[in-house]
């Protein structure tokens, strides 16, 4: 939702299985093309993708536009930057693993040796912090967030906020993603080297492998081909608000490319930045998490990877070990689930079956939508999800969120696409409505609250 949308990771897992192995679609790049025509045409996204196999581009393509008059094309994939958000802390992770080789730092160092103050800082180890099991609250989902974060902070300020907060729970619990944890590995970085994250960043990786589009971000500048984001609100695209650079750091800082990004995947894969043992740590799961790193499935097949949220940006950037292909998917704006087109293109991409998906909807009659307002609630989740009908359209709020518009694609399925969400509505015998099924990444029954 706008101003709700965070640099956090927002984990996606591309679902299928198969035990049948295929090639690379010889025909991908036409698929791929009509995938992305179909988004353009239908407003669902304003994005980058670039496909790099064996070390060489096989695919790359920009739609869109990157300003608030519409009038600035993504005129291709190596010229327009995004921010990245959360696939900031891959990099992160190598510039940490660098120190460790370099023997200033231990993936057992405590936290308490760079700072003190923060709770539970002699039990928090490097690893910890890398992995998410730290137990460090997430500073982003304070309440009160979205009310600061187009504004300046200082180290000190940011500090402040981390050493004041209570933590979610005991370190080496369990593993729970937390922005907190990279904010302060970005601190860690500058205090052992005695520079800047941004001049660590260049010279510990972006000049390593040449890397001319990848920067720490700054106030966003469309003279220099860098997207604003957007909302896809009522017909229209939407400018979103800039989250201020100085506060996400070291978890959600980076500004790129995706063909930029598909070289430094591959080029941490093929040992040009870290060596084979740091990399083994990093693609090492603890409770499903690595060391700034994540491993995704789909079908026979298994990358490892990172998405990124902040602001209207959405990203992912992933890795098949097996097949030496890395991709990199960049939005500034979507109107469709990313988890979605991800397996689109991916399905594309290895010869699966995929049908482009079809974007036309349906206009009922109010007395049918009007049938299906009130709250339902589930046994599954411990949600009450709220129907109600306004103009022509269903909208759906779920306890503490914001309303969100749905889709009408038939008489009983309604659809918002920007978060994956299907819901599908049933009837009792006599035809009243009893209840839906939600749909995203699973199946949750919710009920019609019946009142007396």
């Amino acid at each position: 939702m706008r101003n709700k949308v965070y640099f956090s990771f927002i984990f996606s897992i591309l679902l299928f299985s198969s035990a049948v192995f295929a090639q690379r679609s010889p025909d991908f790049k036409i698929r791929i093309d009509s995938l992305l025509n179909s988004m353009e045409t239908n407003n669902k996204a304003l994005a980058s993708v670039t496909i790099r196999q064996n070390g060489q581009v096989v695919y790359s393509r920009a739609i869109g536009f990157i300003d608030n008059t519409g009038t600035i094309p993504a005129k291709s994939t190596q010229e327009t930057r995004y921010r990245i958000g959360s696939i900031s802390k891959m990099f992160t992770s190598v510039m940490i693993l660098q120190l460790v080789e370099e023997k200033k730092l231990s993936l057992e160092t405590p936290l308490s040796k760079f700072f003190n103050k923060v709770p539970n800082g002699d039990l928090i180890t490097i690893k910890d912090l890398l992995n998410h099991h730290s137990g460090l609250y997430n500073f982003t989902n304070s309440e009160d967030y979205t009310k600061w974060m187009t504004e300046p902070r200082s180290r000190k300020q940011m500090m402040d906020l981390i050493e004041g907060q209570k933590p979610a729970f005991a370190p080496h619990q369990k593993g729970e993603y937390s922005n907190t944890n990279f904010v302060l590995l970005g601190y860690i970085i500058e205090d052992i080297t005695g520079k800047s994250y941004k001049e660590n960043l260049t010279k510990r990786i972006t000049a390593k492998i040449g890397l001319k589009n990848t920067l720490y971000g700054g106030k966003i500048n469309h003279a220099a081909n860098e997207a604003s984001s957007f909302e896809f609100t009522d017909g229209k695209w939407v400018i979103n608000p800039e989250t201020d650079m100085s506060i996400p750091g070291g978890a959600g800082s980076v500004i790129s490319t995706t063909p930029d990004l598909t070289i430094f995947i591959t080029a941490l894969f093929d040992g040009k930045l870290i060596s084979e043992s740091s990399l083994k740590s990093m693609t090492t799961l603890n409770d499903g998490f690595g060391l700034g790193m994540f491993k995704v499935p789909f079908y026979e097949r298994s990358a490892f990877s990172h998405n990124g949220n902040i602001d209207g940006f959405s990203s992912s950037l992933g890795y098949f070990p097996d097949d030496k292909m890395s991709i990199a998917f960049c939005s500034n704006g979507l109107n469709y689930g990313m988890n979605d087109i991800l397996i689109g293109l991916l399905s594309c991409y290895f010869n699966k079956p995929y049908t482009i998906p079809d974007f036309k909807t349906l206009s009922l009659p109010a007395e049918k939508l009007i049938s299906y307002e009130g709250e339902y609630t589930s046994e599954q989740i411990p949600l009450v999800i709220t129907v109600k009908h306004e103009g022509d359209k269903l909208t759906a709020q779920a306890t503490g969120q914001a309303a969100f518009p749905l889709e009408t694609i038939s008489e009983t399925e309604f659809r918002f696409a920007q978060a994956g969400i299907v819901m599908i509505f049933y009837k009792t015998s006599s035809g009243e409505v009893a209840g839906f099924t939600l749909k995203q990444g699973g199946d949750y029954i919710f009920k019609k609250v019946v009142k007396p």
